[in-house]
């Protein structure tokens, strides 16, 4: 039997990452980031910025920027970054295919678990319609000390739904946030259906993490939580 068989009965709760994962954000985000750091003074092409910095805070970036790069990537140029992403969030932001549907029929507790503001996670879900299938549950990488890859973040998440970390399951894209989550002692479901997984060789850096699952298409997560499988390369299992 792999690991994903046999999940579903210990599950009491599913940890959405929300960006490339709720929402398709990534291509935006990216975008955005590169010509926030061109205007900051470095230039970083999409390719390296999805490998480093896919899945991490603000200030995570910010960090890595000063430390690899001598770039000061300070709050005035975060913030100039954020507006421009706000709007083009209002403008064009479009929910990952299925995960409406999928939300509805989830038939468990649920909650988001992001390392963006607050703000930006409750106007990425309102503006995608998916807000109300969370019931005011998000939290925030704002609300801890460290970020993903740290655990903290799924940590604080489970305590605040009364869940034991071994019967959670998270659903995340990053790099950071899989190993935050193994980290956590939960299991996890790497997500590769956005459309920034081709361009960001997503499926490949993934599985070299070892989730419990790699799949690409949202419709199929209740079945999957519930321990059934896929045919083809929707869903592959890692062992």
């Amino acid at each position: 039997m792999g690991k994903g068989a046999g999940m579903g009965a210990g599950t009491q709760l599913v940890i959405f990452d929300c960006d490339g994962v709720l929402v398709d954000s990534e291509p935006i985000s990216i975008a955005v980031l590169v010509e926030g750091i061109r205007a900051a003074g470095a230039v970083i092409d999409e390719s390296v910025a999805y490998r480093r910095f896919l899945g991490r805070s603000l200030g995570s970036i910010g960090s890595i920027l000063l430390e690899e790069y001598g770039l000061c990537f300070d709050a005035a140029h975060q913030e100039a970054m954020r507006a421009r992403l706000f709007d083009r969030f209002r403008a064009a932001l479009q929910p990952i295919p299925g995960v409406a549907d999928t939300l509805s029929r989830l038939g468990r507790r649920r909650c988001v678990a992001s390392s963006s503001q607050p703000d930006r996670i409750r106007l990425s879900l309102t503006v995608t319609g998916l807000l109300e299938y969370f019931d005011g549950n998000i939290y925030s990488s704002a609300m801890v000390k460290s970020g993903k890859p740290a655990p903290d973040l799924f940590l604080h998440a489970a305590q605040g739904m009364g869940a034991d970390p071994a019967g959670c399951v998270v659903v995340e894209d990053s790099p950071a946030g899989i190993e935050a989550a193994k980290r956590a002692g939960m299991r996890v479901f790497a997500f590769v259906g956005g459309s920034h997984a081709e361009p960001a060789g997503l499926r490949r850096t993934v599985e070299a993490l070892a989730p419990d699952l790699v799949f690409d298409d949202m419709r199929q997560l209740p079945r999957l939580l519930d321990g059934g499988r896929l045919d083809g390369e929707a869903a592959r299992e890692t062992v």
